[in-house]
């Protein structure tokens, strides 16, 4: 039997982060999570002498945090926005589950790319959103922009 680990003490800034965040910031701080974890899963797999253990935990977390994003938005806010996020994020879920099975890199690879480009055009309507916030906000692309933004907050 192999002793516990010891918890790790908790990060004083980083729960001080989390607690003043906004909704969207939370929702940028779980896809940069995401991809950490994955990338360093795969780091644990590329290895010479891979560490399937810390591979394993590290690929879990990354599942957890995408399952996380999936759960908490709110289909009543943006139904059309919801459904297209929660496809995609099955499917990285998907992604991430074969390659921690299969202990391959290609799903991998799809997967942090896929997790990455939506951390980039999330952080790209994050700023749009923000430029826009004193002007009008009657457009096509910002109603788009709004509802994804508004569809994160957790469900009631």
């Amino acid at each position: 039997m192999t002793p516990a680990r010891p918890a790790q003490a908790p990060n004083p800034y980083l729960r001080t982060k989390v607690m003043t965040a906004s909704p969207e910031e939370l929702r940028l701080m779980l896809l940069q999570g995401a991809e950490r974890f994955a990338k360093a899963g795969r780091k644990e797999l590329a290895a010479e002498t891979p560490d399937l253990e810390k591979s394993h935990e590290s690929l879990m977390k990354a599942q957890r945090i995408v399952v996380e994003l999936s759960t908490s938005m709110n289909p009543r806010l943006a139904p059309e926005v919801v459904e297209r996020l929660t496809a995609l994020y099955t499917y990285i879920y998907k992604l991430l589950v074969d390659a921690n099975l299969t202990r391959e890199l290609g799903p991998l690879d799809e997967a942090i790319h896929r997790i990455a480009y939506e951390r980039e055009t999330w952080v790209l309507l994050m700023e749009q959103n923000r430029a826009e916030a004193g002007g009008d906000a009657s457009g096509g692309a910002a109603t788009t922009r709004q509802a994804a933004l508004t569809a994160y907050p957790p469900a009631a």
